[in-house]
């Protein structure tokens, strides 16, 4: 699409290119499954951990990679920290040596229960600590989920199927009015990275539904941050917008549903 277009558009493109497609706006969830990526022109290392299906930490940190987690093209990304490959890739020759010297000397000397613990613990592949795993609810099947409205504002444009309609529902409201979650859920994303959508936040509720929350003035969750239905979530405001309104959308394994369909009738 050239600039003129770019200039031409009114509304953000709809949240669904995050998930599919083969373009930088165009991303769908675990869609990588090697071992390793190439990074190629346009890709961020959110949009890779995305399609890996891992956190963006975790993957960081089995590349070695700081905040801002800046990649370039031709890079490659390992999208794994447990495989064997892996270890043995990460392990220098002299320590390599090392572990054989050690596995030679535990082959002719008795082993107590309390070296045998120590050796395991080292040679086992270090995962990233997470204090939030541990407490981390299990994600409720999609008949489980219990819905209700983002905002209590009055709905201002409604879902459409068409190609250039709204893929969610705009609500109006004042800026700094609540935004809850609809549904109980873990912040995949939370930041203004994605041109048209201003301040957003992504919560996953479970393997088929996700929800997002645009133009926000204030987001108040972290990513991985996990949240009770109707926590408030961000503040109401026009970031990428014309006006002050909420861009509310519901996906079903990636694709645009209405959100009508979900929400409870009759409080809007």
């Amino acid at each position: 699409m050239g600039l003129s277009g770019c200039a031409q558009r009114t509304e953000p493109a709809p949240v669904t290119r995050l998930y599919k497609g083969k373009s930088i706006h165009d991303f769908e969830r675990a869609s990588l499954a090697a071992e390793s990526y190439t990074v190629e022109p346009g890709d961020t290392l959110y949009s890779i951990a995305f399609r890996a299906n891992e956190d963006i930490r975790t993957v960081a940190q089995w590349n070695g990679l700081a905040p801002p987690y800046t990649i370039v093209p031709g890079q490659e990304i390992r999208l794994s920290g447990t495989s064997k490959s892996t270890v043995e890739t990460v392990a220098s020759p002299a320590k390599k040596e090392y572990r054989k010297s050690q596995n030679s000397q535990n082959k002719s000397k008795p082993v107590t229960v309390k070296q045998q613990t120590r050796a395991t613990v080292q040679t086992k592949p270090i995962k990233q600590p997470s204090v939030v795993n541990r407490n981390e609810p299990p994600l409720p099947a999609s008949k489980d989920i219990q819905w209700q409205w983002p905002s209590s504002g009055r709905v201002i444009r409604e879902f459409s199927t068409a190609e250039a309609g709204s893929k969610g529902l705009d609500i109006a409201g004042a800026k700094g009015d609540s935004v809850v979650a609809a549904a109980a859920g873990k912040v995949v994303y939370a930041g203004n990275a994605l041109k048209g959508y201003g301040q957003l936040i992504i919560l996953k509720h479970n393997d088929d539904y996700i929800t997002a929350y645009a133009h926000n003035e204030k987001l108040l969750v972290n990513e991985q941050q996990w949240v009770n239905k109707g926590d408030e979530i961000a503040t109401m405001g026009d970031t990428d917008a014309e006006r002050v309104k909420l861009h509310f959308q519901v996906r079903f394994r990636g694709k645009s549903v209405n959100p009508k369909h979900y929400l409870p009738r009759g409080t809007q």
